[in-house]
């Protein structure tokens, strides 16, 4: 069960797409699920990281490869650069390049191509207008605790029930 500081957080950051230019709630929520997979993987590679320094062994799985991703100038851009915890802290137009420039393209390959992650992904599309609102967002969102998994399902569960009031 949602709290409501947490609602309110929610709803704050709808607000943000409703005055930013994005009115299709469907929309609304796709890009928050795109914004909180990527956080999810930045998560996922932070707990491989924290259990290989544990373990003083390599990371078994690593979910941003080393090295850059050959898209644009000087042979791309590094996949560490990618990880919500680099960009979030970042400007906004910077952060805005990245994620629609290197991290959209990288979630929508980083699967094979015969897996389910491959097929929800190969046609997200990045479509938050401005750095500006882009920037609000993932402050937002930064601020919602992820840990829990019932969070995760009551927080759709109440985006879905905007929907159903629009």
């Amino acid at each position: 069960m949602l709290t409501g500081e947490l609602r309110n957080k929610i709803d704050t950051i709808w607000n943000a797409f409703w005055s930013g230019g994005i009115a299709n709630p469907l929309e609304v929520i796709e890009q928050i699920t795109y914004l909180l997979f990527i956080r999810g993987l930045d998560d996922a590679h932070t707990r491989e990281e924290n259990k290989a320094n544990r373990l003083g062994k390599p990371m078994e799985r690593r979910i941003f490869p080393e090295g850059k991703d050959d898209i644009g100038k000087a042979g791309g851009l590094a996949y560490e650069e990618m990880r919500w915890s680099r960009f979030r802290n970042m400007a906004p137009a910077q952060m805005f390049e990245i994620l629609a420039d290197h991290v959209f393209p990288f979630i929508r390959t980083m699967a094979g191509a015969d897996t389910a992650h491959a097929a929800h992904m190969k046609d997200a599309r990045f479509t938050i207008p401005t750095s500006g609102l882009l920037a609000k967002v993932v402050d937002l969102l930064a601020d919602i605790p992820m840990e829990d998994r019932d969070t995760k399902g009551d927080l759709y569960e109440y985006m879905l029930g905007k929907i159903a009031r629009v």
